[in-house]
């Protein structure tokens, strides 16, 4: 799911940046497999759709300072059938639900990015009763280790667990139906359709409802709670947005000025980093830096001599580029931050500006190394997941988990177009107006890594400022944590996001 962000930072895809109109669902039962050698003509028969086991569900409980919560974990699929009653697609999903839970308990449908990308980032990164830890360094994928997490979600609301066609274990009927799943309007209907289904069948309708997105999936959710007002007729209490995408202009606009300021701190906050200097202070600085003197420059004409070279010399301090490189670019970056890096022998990753390693290929003239961290140890998560749920869920299949799909992210439509000029386009603004305008009750949480140069969390400020005060009051909200885009592979940032997210649940969350 190839995305190409910040020119001059690695192309690569949206992780943490996840699906087809169908007017009637049903949740399947597939059969048991036959163990004798009938099972396997029968699998056959039954083609992709054979190797998705019938739902699993089992009993565990959560330890927690307060005592053992227990809790019932179902690994299961929703059918999606088209207007002839034919399936097209099922869906996977994992959902924790707290037994004995108290009424105005809240539930939460939570999904990736990518597009492209499965729930397994949030689901062993930050959420559910398991998470994955990479060694001590924190970065080895080697032989990451789950283990029981004391900050999961499941503390304060139910959760459910979603990932879209091609990604998980979801599949599509075929390849062309697979094509209608891989939009954004039809992408945002199709999981509506599935919150509702699984609303209705757990007889969750009293559940206030949430919903939980990174990167692209802060997008889609936006888009999801829209579908799910206007086609389903349920509203949502909130959303929770992680390093999000929400407006595609400052995607990648290496040239606009705004998008250059609003990306300025977080190339600061890898800096200081780099360094060990990082400091709340010194970010504030840098906000109010890059949004007065840095736009100014770079909106007007070309600074003279002497003005240019104060500037240029702020931003080589703030940056650790050089700074007869950032004159020559007359100070916008995104073009050059790369380049600069891989000068010094060390390839940087736009998912965390600050994490950086050897380059693979020094001698090479244009940048060829995988991301360090997209392909790096963030890999683990599908193959962990995979165990998880055929050792702790019990759902067994012969299928491969499918964390990161690039085919995708490479079909995807944006407005009924591909490509970066139609992603250009993409933006959730309105919708998140429309939802303070006609939910009096619905709040936003939007969450970032400060060194994440993919999705700046400048961007968030700048929409979250820009909305009418009188519309949305102090219902929206923008934390900042230590990292990059998936800034909880921190313990200390994950543990910050989760106090955060219980207090943003309140009162609903039942304590």
């Amino acid at each position: 799911m190839p995305i190409t962000p910040v020119p001059g930072l690695a192309a690569c895809a949206f992780a943490a940046l996840l699906a087809l109109a169908s007017p009637a669902w049903s949740q399947m039962q597939s059969p048991e497999p036959d163990t004798k050698t009938g099972g396997q003509e029968e699998r056959s028969s039954a083609g992709i759709f054979g190797l998705i086991p019938a739902d699993k569900t089992t009993d565990h409980a959560l330890k927690l300072e307060g005592g053992d919560l227990p809790y019932t974990a179902t690994a299961g699929t929703l059918d999606m059938l088209g207007q002839d009653g034919t399936r097209t697609a099922k869906i996977y999903y994992t959902a924790y639900v707290a037994k004995d839970r108290k009424p105005g308990r809240p539930l939460t449908f939570a999904f990736n990015g990518g597009p492209g990308a499965a729930s397994a980032y949030l689901h062993m990164g930050l959420v559910g009763p398991k998470v994955l830890e990479f060694g001590v360094t924190g970065d080895n994928g080697t032989t990451p280790m789950l283990k029981d997490n004391p900050d999961s979600w499941l503390a304060f609301t139910d959760l459910v667990l979603i990932d879209p066609v091609g990604t998980g274990w979801s599949r599509a009927a075929s390849d062309e139906a697979a094509g209608n799943f891989y939009k954004v309007r039809q992408d945002a209907e199709s999981l509506a359709k599935a919150i509702a289904l699984y609303v209705q069948r757990n007889d969750r309708l009293e559940a206030p409802k949430y919903l939980l997105g990174e990167s692209y999936g802060g997008f889609r959710a936006a888009k999801v709670a829209a579908a799910l007002k206007d086609s389903q007729s349920m509203l949502v209490s909130g959303i929770v947005m992680l390093s999000p995408l929400l407006e595609g202009r400052f995607l990648g606009n290496a040239s606009d000025p705004l998008t250059a300021a609003l990306q300025l701190p977080s190339l600061a906050a890898a800096e200081m980093e780099r360094r060990g200097t990082f400091t709340p202070a010194g970010m504030n600085e840098a906000e109010r830096f890059a949004m007065g003197p840095y736009l100014t420059s770079l909106a007007g004409p070309a600074p003279d001599d002497k003005a240019g070279d104060g500037l240029y010399s702020r931003l080589a301090g703030m940056t650790g580029l050089p700074k007869d490189a950032i004159a020559r670019s007359r100070g916008f970056l995104g073009d050059i931050y790369a380049k600069h890096m891989a000068g010094r022998g060390r390839v940087v990753s736009p998912y965390d500006a600050a994490y950086a390693v050897p380059d693979a290929y020094p001698e090479a003239p244009y940048g060829q190394n995988d991301d360090p961290i997209l392909d790096g140890y963030t890999r683990a998560y599908g193959s962990a997941f995979a165990a998880y749920a055929r050792n702790t869920l019990g759902f067994s299949t012969e299928m491969t988990y499918t964390l990161l799909n690039t085919e995708v992210n490479r079909r995807w439509e944006w407005n009924g177009n591909r490509g970066g000029d139609a992603r250009a386009l993409a933006s959730v603004s309105d919708d998140l107006r429309d939802l303070f305008s006609v939910i009096p009750t619905f709040r936003l949480m939007i969450a970032h890594g400060y060194s994440d140069a993919l999705t700046p969390y400048g961007v968030s400020r700048y929409v979250i400022d820009h909305m009418p005060p009188d519309l949305v009051g102090d219902r929206a909200s923008l934390k900042v944590y230590r990292g990059g885009h998936m800034f909880y592979t921190q313990l200390p940032s994950r543990q910050a996001m989760a106090a955060d997210a219980r207090a943003f649940y309140t009162p609903q969350a039942s304590e």
